[in-house]
C-alpha cells in the first residue's frame, strides 16, 4: 500500500469498505435471508451445475432432482465449460465452485456476467473465510454457501436467488453482519486521531519502537510516548498488539512504511 496520510486514509476506507456496507445494507433490508418456498414458480428452475468434483455434483445433482421445483440439471467440471453451456442452455441459475482448474470461480463469475449480466451464480465453496464471501458478493455472485452446508440449505439458497433474492449462509451472514459492525466502529475511532496521532499509530501498528517512531517524525521520545497514551484510549485499546490487528483490519499495516 503507497503511503498515507490521515485524510487519504479516511477515502480509503470508504472505498475498501464499500463492498462490506453493501453486504450491510443487504442484511438491513432483509434481502439477505431464507426462502419461504411456496408453490410461486409457473416454470421449474433449470441449474447448472459447476464443481469439478463428479462425487458432488452427483451428490448434489440427486438431492436437488427430488425437488418438484428443479427442471433440467446441467454439469459442468470447470469455469470454460461452465461458460460454454450458459450460452447453449441458458439456466435459471449457475451452483458455481470457486476452486477448479483453468480459470476457477471468480473469472468464471466475472465472465458470465459479462456475458448476461442478468446471470444468478450462487458461489458453493469449501471456503469458509468471509474474505471469499465478499470477494463473491462483490464479483456480482447473488449468494454464497458452502460445501458445510445442509442440503436443504442448498435448495433454500436457488430458491431465494431464482426469486431475484440474495442469500448467504446463516452463520456466514451472521459473521458479515458483525464484521461489518466492529469495521465501522473501528473506523469511527480513526477518524478521531489527529493527523500526527494517526501518523504515530501506523508506526507503532508497523512494528515501529517509540524512538524509532520519534526519529522519523523528528519528534521528541517522550512526544511519541505521549502520543502513543492518547491513541490508545481513543481506540479502546490497551496493548500494541491490539492496535495492530486494529490496523491490520482497516488495511493499514504497511500503510506509512
Amino acid at each position: 500500500m503507497p503511503k498515507i496520510n490521515r485524510e487519504t486514509f479516511l477515502t480509503y476506507i470508504n472505498s475498501q469498505k464499500q463492498e462490506k456496507l453493501l453486504v450491510a445494507y443487504w442484511l438491513k433490508q432483509g434481502m439477505i435471508g431464507f426462502w419461504a418456498g411456496g408453490n410461486c414458480y409457473m416454470e421449474k428452475i433449470n441449474v447448472l451445475l459447476v464443481d469439478d468434483h463428479a462425487v458432488v455434483r452427483t451428490g448434489y445433482k440427486t438431492y436437488l432432482s427430488l425437488s418438484g421445483k428443479i427442471g433440467e440439471i446441467y454439469e459442468a467440471d470447470r469455469g470454460e465449460m461452465a461458460c460454454q453451456l450458459y450460452t447453449k442452455y441458458q439456466p435459471d441459475i449457475v451452483v458455481m465452485d470457486l476452486s477448479m482448474p483453468g480459470i476457477g470461480g471468480f473469472e468464471s463469475t466475472r465472465r458470465l456476467l459479462n456475458r448476461d449480466p442478468h446471470c444468478k451464480i450462487l458461489v458453493f465453496s469449501i471456503h469458509n473465510e468471509l474474505v471469499y464471501v465478499i470477494r463473491a458478493l462483490k464479483a456480482g455472485a447473488k449468494g454464497y454457501i458452502t460445501k458445510n452446508s445442509t442440503p436443504d440449505i442448498l435448495m433454500t439458497a436457488v430458491g431465494k436467488i431464482a426469486q431475484g433474492g440474495i442469500f448467504v449462509d446463516p452463520e456466514l451472514a451472521q459473521q458479515l453482519a458483525l464484521s461489518v459492525a466492529t469495521e465501522q466502529d473501528e473506523s469511527e475511532k480513526i477518524k478521531l486521531l489527529s493527523p500526527r496521532e494517526f501518523d504515530v499509530f501506523c508506526l507503532l501498528a508497523n512494528g515501529y519502537t517509540a524512538r524509532k517512531a520519534a526519529e522519523k517524525l523528528c519528534l521528541s521520545y517522550k512526544t511519541v510516548c505521549n502520543h502513543g497514551t492518547a491513541i490508545k484510549e481513543k481506540m479502546g485499546a490497551e496493548t500494541l498488539a491490539e492496535l495492530t490487528l486494529l490496523a491490520s483490519r482497516q488495511g493499514l499495516i504497511n500503510a506509512n512504511d
